[in-house]
């Protein structure tokens, strides 16, 4: 190990299929308690960058398409040996702008601000996790996450593909911090909490809106209501019964409603909650079946609104109790018995809302009855689409 870091240590990674090589060594390094990254060139993506009229790019193509003479093919030594090759071939080829700009390209290389520190990116982990971008006076000016931190930081600093949002914030920061988690929901959900609670200057989003409502349609009887997220009180059943959304502000709901309205002959005065006498707008149109005209009740009316809104219906809550969605990840370290270590993180759910994550037993158990946190729409949206994707990593509490 410690020869091949001496060989590697500052150096570009090169190989063919780059990052199946790469994986072999980061795992080699982190079962001996050690953490290897580096800058990874596949000479794969560099054929099809410098040769794009070609369709094929493995090793055998290069061989036979630039004469490559290196011997011992599916051998270690000669597989390298031939991609060096290449690179040699390619250099001569394209000129020595046209491969640095390649290279530079595929390798999204950095070009830090001069108010950053030196080497501030050098030691970024390659595993899940938020970052934080902090400016003058040292506040907050954007959060973000990724699945890959190391990647997605060095992004933001890569000239050649930096956004004008990339471009206002390379001027900007003065500081990166990251926090590292067990997998991609604990990214996601610590990056939802430390926009709403921190409210950072180029993140917009996933700002907390107080607006966010849904439409509540318990009684087929009743008119539809626009209640708040925060009036409806979520441990309670009957409180989340003929629920639709939720919806951005209560303007978007009855948007919405008059969407529906042509499709489904709804009246205009029921779905944007504004009684008024005669018929409606929707019905001089001849697309309203008349309940504002007396010519239908409202439970015929009522029941063409909730077909129109099934789609939108909030999903009952489809365990007895709680449950925590379980993320395991390896970690670059040993414990003092020589075993790999991990990072575990347990988030805790109940009735759509989140509780907290443990990552230990202790903290588990605290969390078996520890308030939830009020309803977030944004947390739900997240719950309910990972659940889809990972269902078997529920662990019922």
């Amino acid at each position: 190990a410690s020869h091949i870091r001496v060989r590697l240590d500052d150096a570009v990674f090169v190989a063919h299929n780059a990052r199946f090589d790469y994986g072999f060594l980061k795992n080699e390094f982190r079962r001996i308690g050690d953490a290897f990254s580096a800058d990874v060139l596949c000479t794969v993506r560099l054929s099809r960058r410098l040769y794009p009229q070609f369709s094929r790019h493995g090793l055998d193509q290069l061989r036979e398409r630039h004469q490559l003479t290196s011997d011992g093919r599916h051998r270690a030594l000669g597989d390298a040996r031939a991609a060096w090759q290449f690179i040699s071939v390619a250099h001569a080829e394209h000129g020595a702008d046209a491969m640095a700009a390649a290279v530079k390209s595929l390798l999204k290389m950095p070009s830090l601000p001069p108010q950053l520190a030196v080497g501030v990116l050098d030691d970024l982990p390659e595993g899940p996790g938020v970052y934080t971008f902090y400016g003058v006076n040292d506040l907050p000016i954007y959060i973000g996450k990724s699945v890959n931190l190391r990647d997605r930081i060095r992004s933001h600093f890569s000239s050649d593909h930096r956004s004008a949002n990339d471009l206002r914030l390379s001027s900007e920061i003065t500081r990166i911090e990251v926090e590292e988690t067990a997998g991609e929901l604990g990214a996601l959900l610590r990056e939802i909490a430390l926009i709403k609670s921190r409210m950072p200057l180029r993140n917009h989003r996933l700002r907390r809106n107080a607006e966010a409502c849904f439409v509540r349609l318990r009684d087929l009887n009743a008119l539809p209501e626009f209640p708040l997220v925060d009036e409806i009180d979520f441990s309670d059943d009957d409180a989340r019964e003929g629920l639709f959304g939720p919806i951005s502000s209560r303007a978007r709901a009855k948007d919405l409603l008059s969407s529906y309205a042509a499709e489904h002959e709804l009246c205009w005065h029921v779905v944007r909650a504004k009684p008024g006498n005669g018929a409606c707008f929707g019905r001089q149109l001849k697309r309203c079946r008349g309940y504002c005209v007396g010519q239908e009740s409202i439970v015929q009316h009522n029941l063409r609104l909730v077909e129109a809104l099934a789609e939108r219906k909030l999903p009952a809550w489809p365990w007895t109790g709680r449950i925590a969605v379980r993320e395991v990840a390896e970690a670059g370290s040993v414990d003092d018995e020589g075993a790999r270590a991990s990072r575990v993180a347990l988030h805790v759910f109940d009735r759509w809302c989140l509780v907290g994550t443990a990552s230990s037993d202790a903290e588990l158990s605290e969390l078996r009855a520890a308030p939830a946190a009020p309803f977030d729409a944004d947390i739900f949206k997240l719950l309910w689409r990972y659940l889809q994707d990972a269902p078997d990593s529920v662990v019922k509490l």
